[in-house]
């Protein structure tokens, strides 16, 4: 299958303003105060523009864990081995990660992707055969001395995404949600987020996997680092730098990048996406940037307690449905809040009008 991938190239339409009207038309009608069920009726009225649907769903759920290591975790970055990046591979195949516990409450379809492990991913019964084999390399080079990875792979990350939200379309998909895994992608995501917005990486690097003080001090030197390493190529056009492609293929992660490819895809094929943490929002970021109108199409499940996922949120004037202290990524706090989603169609769907009840409205 081709891997050539062009965000530019993609159509992505608005969501529907006729099912929007609808939807706030019949949020009117409903027996209750005007705004009285707040963020459920703006959930409900959204998807139901999305979806085209005068009855909104959340039923059919898809799941996609994207997952790759990284090479910056030469410089020590990270509280745990790379090897776990594999291992969690398998866990999730297998059934044993929270992702996988998640899938299986809400009925949700889960695949899991391997773009590239340093690491073989290892035999945990049959669960290899549960696992989408696109590897591109034993993972990315070490962003802090170079470009991460080289146009090709980028080009090729981006239409693993791009797939999975075919997929995602296949199945006649309500939402989709992707999660990732990598050790060191806090790091990458970071990096990342200070090219785009500009920020110093004091502002934006976290303790990810359980870093202490030190280990955060040392991860933001690494990632200043990259920064500098990534900027001197655009010492005349500082802006050139900030280009997201140019960022994402110096700075990113394979699974990042896949993401960023899924993301579009989804707002391409007109599917919903309920966006995780900080990783995943980083992803987002470089969506938007590149194909702006992909924001119409996203919702936010929860607000990470990785610090630095605050000032992504705030570049994407986004308002994230919970807020529990969670920071396990997998697309965890996403599954979370499908309950939410499932809660506004549910009300939206089968209150009763005003006249259905016989019940007198507000004059």
């Amino acid at each position: 299958m081709s891997n050539h991938y062009s965000p530019a190239d993609i159509a992505i339409t608005p969501p529907s303003a006729t099912y929007q009207q609808a939807a706030l038309t019949r949020q009117s009608q409903l027996t209750k105060p005007a705004g009285s069920l707040g963020v459920l009726e703006q959930l409900a009225v959204s998807l139901a523009a999305q979806q085209k649907r005068d009855k909104p769903s959340a039923d059919q759920i898809s799941m996609t864990v994207f997952a790759a290591d990284h090479g910056v975790c030469a410089e020590g970055i990270s509280a745990f081995p790379q090897a776990v990046t594999g291992q969690m591979i398998a866990n999730f195949a297998s059934g044993g990660a929270a992702i996988s516990v998640m899938a299986k409450q809400l009925g949700a379809q889960l695949e899991v992707i391997n773009l590239g492990t340093a690491y073989p991913v290892p035999e945990v019964g049959n669960a290899t055969a549960n696992i989408i084999d696109e590897q591109l390399a034993p993972g990315t080079a070490n962003l802090a001395n170079q470009a991460a990875m080289s146009d090709a792979q980028l080009n090729a990350a981006l239409a693993v995404g791009d797939r999975a939200a075919e997929r995602a379309a296949q199945r006649h998909s309500d939402i989709f949600i992707g999660g990732e895994m990598g050790i060191g992608n806090t790091t990458s995501a970071a990096a990342i987020a200070c090219a785009l917005l500009g920020e110093p990486a004091s502002a934006l690097a976290g303790p990810g996997t359980g870093l202490n003080a030190q280990g955060v001090a040392h991860k933001a030197e690494v990632i200043e680092r990259a920064l500098e390493r990534h900027f001197a190529a655009f010492a005349a056009d500082k802006e050139a730098g900030r280009e997201p492609l140019t960022v994402l293929a110096s700075l990113g992660g394979f699974e990042i990048a896949a993401l960023t490819g899924a993301l579009i895809g989804c707002a391409a094929r007109g599917i919903p996406v309920l966006v995780d943490g900080f990783i995943v929002s980083v992803a987002a970021l470089v969506a938007v940037r590149l194909r702006p109108e992909v924001n119409a199409w996203l919702h936010y499940g929860h607000h990470s307690e990785e610090p630095g996922h605050t000032r992504i949120l705030q570049a994407l004037n986004a308002q994230p449905l919970l807020n529990l202290g969670m920071r396990l990524g997998e697309g965890s706090g996403a599954a979370v809040a499908v309950s939410l989603l499932r809660s506004a169609c549910a009300l939206h769907n089968n209150m009763a009008t005003f006249a259905d009840a016989g019940v007198s409205d507000a004059d």
